[in-house]
């Protein structure tokens, strides 16, 4: 009877499994606790000290997108997401675990989807509180500093349009910095050199743009690059911006989905 089951459910049962497995892997390591921590506190405190360090006097006009200001942050804790994102595979590469892994749910697709499901609760969860740390630091701070809305500035309230799509896109945009350092582990399998191309991913291609003279051009390369994610924090000029919100966090999902398809292919064709 019990074999009968396990014949007519193989896939649900497998992928209940293989999420449990990830889920105590997470857990029982004290190492993704402290990088979630990071990530929160490193996005807050960074996006706190931009406001502090900012000033808009009486009597100047100041352009200034107060949401974008405020999530500044998140081109830190970025960093410290795509760490987290490498582990679950790497770890286990190096260790020789991911045989255990494999043994266990011979299904190799199963294996990346639950590493993945677990990894994505983890990043939104943070991203959430990072977020709203930073909008409520910017709150507290920047009004201080001059910018009120009733000088025109953009009010950080999530009941506010523009300031709830620059929250959840940011949050959006942890989820899928995730997916792509992910996808790049699973091609790599090595930790450092996995955490060296997803930061030289995320922050090389930026560094290139700033070199190109021509505002044409450097406004084409930089609607394709993953940073091209970060326009979902703009609120104010949005016609100046090389691609638009949405669109933007549209290209960062492409290179997110194209990783982790790449990955996916590596883990079920190259042996362990």
């Amino acid at each position: 009877m019990n074999h009968a089951v396990a014949v007519r459910y193989p896939n649900w049962a497998g992928s209940r499994d293989a999420l449990r497995a990830e889920w105590t892997k997470l857990v029982t390591v004290s190492g993704p606790a402290w990088l979630i921590a990071a990530a929160v506190g490193l996005t807050v405190a960074v996006g706190a000290a931009v406001d502090a360090a900012s000033r808009c006097p009486a009597g100047m006009a100041c352009s200034v997108d107060t949401v974008k200001l405020s999530l500044t942050g998140i081109q830190v804790g970025q960093a410290v997401v795509a760490i987290l994102a490498v582990l679950p595979f790497c770890n286990e590469y190096s260790t020789g675990m991911i045989r255990v892994t494999l043994a266990a749910i011979p299904r190799r697709p199963t294996v990346l989807a639950a590493k993945f499901s677990t990894l994505a609760g983890l990043v939104l969860v943070a991203g959430v509180f990072a977020v709203l740390g930073s909008l409520v630091a910017g709150l507290i701070i920047l009004p201080r500093h001059g910018f009120t809305t009733g000088r025109g500035f953009t009010e950080l309230s999530l009941t506010h349009g523009p300031t709830l799509r620059a929250a959840v896109g940011s949050v959006l945009y942890f989820l899928l910095i995730a997916a792509l350092a992910m996808g790049i582990a699973a091609m790599v399998r090595d930790s450092a050199v996995s955490i060296g191309v997803a930061l030289g991913v995320l922050y090389v291609f930026p560094v290139l743009t700033s070199f190109i003279g021509n505002q044409t051009w450097h406004n084409r390369v930089e609607r394709y690059t993953p940073m091209a994610g970060l326009n979902i924090q703009a609120t104010t000029g949005l016609r100046s911006l090389a691609i638009g919100p949405w669109c933007g966090l549209g290209v960062l999902a492409v290179w997110a989905l194209a990783a982790l398809l790449a990955g996916g292919l590596a883990v079920r064709f190259r042996d362990a």
